[in-house]
């Protein structure tokens, strides 16, 4: 019996130390060819109109003068381009940085996949085979086209996925400190990460703020328990000093910046434009009772009547989803924005009144057209595949270095670029790339298994989500995955409070705002994997044990 037994023990040793070899030398493998795809690629980062916005503070600063906002953008992520020139001094150290934040990002998903485990202890699927779901996952993420485009943009976009892993990495550690381990100092330390993740995510990337909401439901939690009350005070006053950190340069900062009044105010009205042209030729024609009179309004009206009009003639196609072009009604010289700054004068906060009052009214008296248009932005995403995944054959580097050719050719960039030779070096760079910059390829198994996963996550969501309803209605049978089902409830409500956000105050259409989303997608459609196969191998389990019991010899 003994030597049999050791044998055992010898071959499972063996081939858990084979497995391990194989692993961490596929991991090698992976991350030494995410290094070699970003590092292969020009190094300068790629502009676009809005990085005036993030970049004129830390140029500002740099040149003798005062850092603040600029075009109602958050600190956050000026400050980071800051540091990063004043350390630096070169424009590339940027792509640099913004790239080896990307490979942290895909190292913090195998340390979440792995510690994910902890949730289910008698896991049925054995540690290789989870191990290799993470691997698999991490190098996706990490060798995907798209991710790798993201972070060579000069947007807070570029290290948003870094921002999204350290967040879920602490609240997940949160959540086992808590409620599995009860490390009380491990809690309030994790809790207080998981705060100021949060609050750096949203302040970075606002349309994350409804994550920020998600994630703090088991912060939440937390204070909901009975006794620790030291460590409830403790996290509580962790929090206060974190959100004044963060929030209180913000409020500060931006009081200097007349766009950070106007930029969302603004947004709204001009996304909302056919709802609220509608509810102002309702208004006129019922003769409502308005805070402003019936001939300026009328005016209003038929202008903005008008201009949604030529939105549709002169950008057909550009915003489907919307069947105008919102746009062309903020930035054209001529739309009605301006033409509505023109009536107001210097009144900026009656302007702002003025385009709450109609966004507010139209929720207020058309909710049932206000949530078509929120349905059907949430179809964007869910439906029929997810656009979070770029199966992308190629992507033209010249083209984008020729975009930010154009979107450098002001005067703005040009009188900063007479004292600052970085900024000097930049341009000409960018420029130089614009005519000889190489395409890249993105390969044949990484477009397929994009695919793959774009057609399969609505699927794969919604039947992770009934099981997940089984496992809770009936809790004494599924006792085992409870919390596994709620990191799938949990990964779901993260993206769909992002897209949400998205949907109510822009548009999913806005291509950015879908694939800063990879991340979360992906962790959350791996879990989903992982409950179905749990389910099903639990399943199998039981039956064989039933079958082996019926014909065993009584």
């Amino acid at each position: 019996m003994i030597a049999p037994l050791a044998s055992n023990q010898s071959s499972w040793r063996k081939t858990g130390s084979l497995w391990q070899a194989c692993y961490w030398t596929a991991l090698a493998v992976v991350f030494t060819w995410a290094i070699w795809q970003r590092f292969a690629l020009p190094l300068t980062p790629i502009a676009d109109p809005d990085t005036w916005g993030y970049l004129s503070p830390a140029l500002r600063k740099l040149t003798g003068a005062e850092f603040g906002h600029s075009q109602g953008r958050n600190f956050l992520y000026p400050g980071f381009l800051y540091l990063v020139l004043r350390c630096f001094g070169d424009f590339r150290a940027i792509g640099v940085v913004q790239h080896l934040l990307g490979l942290a990002a895909g190292g913090l998903f195998l340390l979440i996949w792995r510690r994910l485990r902890v949730f289910v202890p008698d896991s049925l699927v054995n540690p290789p085979l989870h191990d290799a779901f993470g691997l698999a996952g991490a190098a996706i993420y990490l060798l995907a086209s798209d991710t790798i485009r993201i972070e060579t943009q000069l947007r807070p976009e570029g290290v948003c996925a870094f921002l999204i892993s350290i967040n879920l990495y602490f609240a997940v550690q949160f959540v086992n400190c808590s409620f599995l381990e009860h490390r009380r100092t491990g809690a309030v330390v994790c809790g207080s990460a998981t705060v100021l993740t949060s609050l750096l995510l949203a302040s970075a990337k606002p349309s994350f703020w409804f994550a920020a909401i998600v994630v703090m439901v088991p912060v939440t939690a937390f204070f909901l328990r009975s006794n620790w009350g030291r460590q409830k005070i403790a996290l509580g006053l962790g929090m206060a000093l974190i959100a004044s950190l963060v929030l209180w340069p913000e409020r500060i900062l931006s009081r200097k910046d007349e766009a950070s009044q106007t930029f969302l105010p603004t947004m709204l009205f001009v996304i909302h434009a056919d709802l609220i042209r509608d509810q102002m030729a309702a208004d006129l024609k019922e003769h409502a009772s308005l805070p402003y009179s019936t001939d300026w309004l009328e005016r209003v009206y038929v202008a903005l009547n008008s201009e949604i009009a030529k939105s549709e003639t002169n950008y057909p196609g550009h915003y489907p989803s919307l069947q105008f072009d919102p746009e062309y009604l903020w930035f054209d010289p001529s739309s009605i924005t301006t033409q509505l700054r023109r009536e107001f004068g210097s009144n900026i906060s009656a302007l702002c009144d003025f385009y709450r009052f109609y966004y507010w009214r139209t929720w207020q008296l058309r909710p049932f057209r206000a949530l078509q248009k929120v349905a059907r932005q949430f179809s964007i995403y869910y439906y029929p595949d997810c656009p979070a995944y770029v199966p992308m054959k190629i992507w033209p580097l010249m083209d984008v270095y020729e975009r930010a050719v154009t979107s450098l050719d002001s005067e703005e960039y040009r009188r900063i670029a007479r004292s600052l030779p970085a900024l000097t070096d930049f341009m000409q760079r960018t420029k130089s790339l614009a005519e000889n910059a190489p395409a890249t390829k993105q390969q044949r198994i990484l477009r397929d298994a994009l695919a793959d996963l774009a057609v399969s996550y609505m699927s794969l969501l919604l039947l992770a989500l009934i099981l997940s309803a089984i496992i809770f209605w009936k809790q004494a049978r599924w006792r085992r995955l409870r919390w596994l089902a709620a990191l799938v409830l949990f990964g779901s409500a993260y993206n769909a409070a992002s897209c949400l956000e998205v949907a109510i105050v822009n548009s999913l259409e806005v291509h950015r705002y879908i694939t800063v989303q990879m991340y979360a997608t992906l962790l959350t459609q791996f879990l989903a994997f992982w409950l179905i196969l749990e389910f099903a191998l639990d399943i199998t389990q039981r039956r064989n044990t039933i079958t082996r019991d019926l014909v065993a010899p009584s």
